[in-house]
């Protein structure tokens, strides 16, 4: 817009200029030429008193040289050479044709002659004869000054040209710098810096869009410490409980079921005490992953594998573990891989019949590691409603909040979730856990959870072999 405002007034200013320089030269020009042209007339009419008394020679040359202008002018009586040495007054340098027809004619004419312009002024003699007089105007005095006038008309020009190109620049910082200001307010709050604010100055226009843009910012801030208020409120209303469920799990001896009961209500402590801490400090759960950062997905299966597996053996479930005998690493911290498998597990174990077999599988790819949580239940007959967040199965306990959670987890490596058919007959739930950290565009610009994307295909090839349970 700077720009803009630059040429706009770059144009207007030159097209004014123009209309008004020109016409005022070619006008200078004219007033020169006038002026030459009335000095010759009065040098002219100075001589006419002398041809009306007399026609002597040296009376006349004594005329002519006390107006000053004897190398410039010449007198033409009739029956007189001017162009010879013994008669005529002056030098010629009209034609004679040119001076006979002003005889003729009886008024005053100039014409063209080499080096500049000729005034040719009738004078009645005495005699009833028509004398010539004839003034030489040179070129250097028709357009003297004319020159000078030009400059200064192009200075005069240039200099308006340059005034109002640095006064709209000028008025177009004013505008523009507010503007950027804006831009970059938006851009820092966008990357969660919450106290960006912009200042309010420049037009009318954009300071009322910076105080809408600062009180907008005061509102999203106060929104966000409302929900971590609210979250931290409501995760401290879950301690008593956990109060309970602890001294009831303390009553139970010993045992695997008491021993896992225990281990699950301490973990369950741990999360809440998480929460609360996380949203006190305003930190945000799930953190950017830097060099070094993740964990080793192996481990975290086996891990969760062991806390589900007492409960599947309760329920007569066959389950079974595939890749997770070697080390796989994962840029994503090991809490919220834990919980996006406990969420998958749990969703298996909520929404399927007891003993429905189900099976975990992992895999380590060139660019990307592949969790597969199958089960051989009835399946879900929505795969993209049961992606929306909060929509939830519609059952008692049921957030919808489960596979939202996986969903971030796999979207912050520049990974996705997809939902399909496992090759036990129920669902299939593939997380895409991207390595090398690249966004995933198309990921943003379709449909969550079921859009197609193009994988490489030496890291899904493994998984079309058989995953029957032994």
């Amino acid at each position: 817009m700077r720009w803009a405002l630059v040429k706009v007034s770059l144009a207007v200013t030159a097209m004014v200029v123009v209309a008004f320089a020109v016409p005022l030269g070619l006008v200078i020009r004219e007033m020169a030429r006038d002026r030459a042209f009335s000095n010759a007339e009065r040098e002219a009419a100075a001589v006419a008193p002398a041809l009306s008394i007399t026609t002597d020679r040296d009376q006349l040359e004594r005329v002519v040289a006390s107006a000053g202008s004897d190398a410039g002018m010449a007198v033409h009586i009739p029956g007189l050479d001017a162009r010879t040495d013994a008669a005529g007054i002056g030098r010629q340098r009209a034609t004679d044709q040119d001076i006979t027809a002003v005889r003729e004619m009886g008024r005053a004419s100039t014409t063209e002659v080499e080096g500049g312009s000729t005034l040719l002024q009738p004078v009645a003699l005495s005699s009833g004869e028509i004398a010539v007089v004839e003034v030489y105007v040179p070129e250097s005095e028709v357009t003297n000054g004319v020159g000078t006038a030009w400059a200064v008309l192009a200075a005069v020009g240039a200099a308006l040209i340059v005034g109002s190109v640095a006064v709209a620049d000028r008025l177009g910082v004013r505008m523009v710098r507010p503007a950027q200001r804006l831009v970059e307010g938006a851009h820092e709050l966008g990357e969660g810096r919450l106290g960006a604010r912009v200042p309010e100055e420049g037009p009318d226009e954009l300071r009322r869009a910076a105080v809408a843009f600062n009180s907008m910012a005061d509102q999203v801030v106060q929104l966000l410490a409302n929900e971590r208020e609210l979250a931290a409120d409501l995760s401290h209303r879950l301690r008593t409980p956990l109060t309970v469920l602890r001294l009831n799990a303390a009553s139970l001896g010993d045992g695997p079921a008491a021993d896992q009961t225990r281990a699950a209500v301490e973990q369950l402590e741990r999360e809440v005490d998480t929460i609360i801490r996380t949203a006190r400090d305003a930190k945000p759960q799930t953190a950017a992953a830097g060099p070094g950062a993740g964990c080793d997905a192996a481990e975290v299966v086996r891990e969760r594998m062991a806390f589900w597996s007492a409960l599947a053996e309760d329920e007569g479930r066959k389950w079974r573990v595939a890749g997770a005998d070697r080390p796989v690493r994962t840029p994503v911290a090991r809490a919220d891989l834990a919980a996006s498998l406990d969420a998958l597990l749990g969703n298996v174990f909520r929404h399927t019949a007891e003993g429905t077999a189900f099976a975990v599988d992992l895999h380590n790819g060139e660019d990307a590691v592949i969790v597969l949580v199958s089960d051989a239940g009835p399946g879900i007959p929505d795969p993209e409603a049961a992606m929306a967040r909060g929509r939830g199965s519609g059952s008692d306990g049921s957030t919808g909040l489960g596979l939202d959670i996986v969903r971030r987890l796999a979207e912050s490596t520049g990974g996705d979730v997809r939902i399909g058919s496992s090759v036990l007959g129920g669902t299939e739930v593939r997380i895409w856990i991207q390595l090398d950290g690249r966004a995933a565009p198309e990921r943003r610009r379709g449909h969550r959870g079921s859009g197609r994307r193009r994988r490489n295909p030496r890291s899904i090839s493994s998984f079309n072999r058989s995953r029957s349970l032994p």
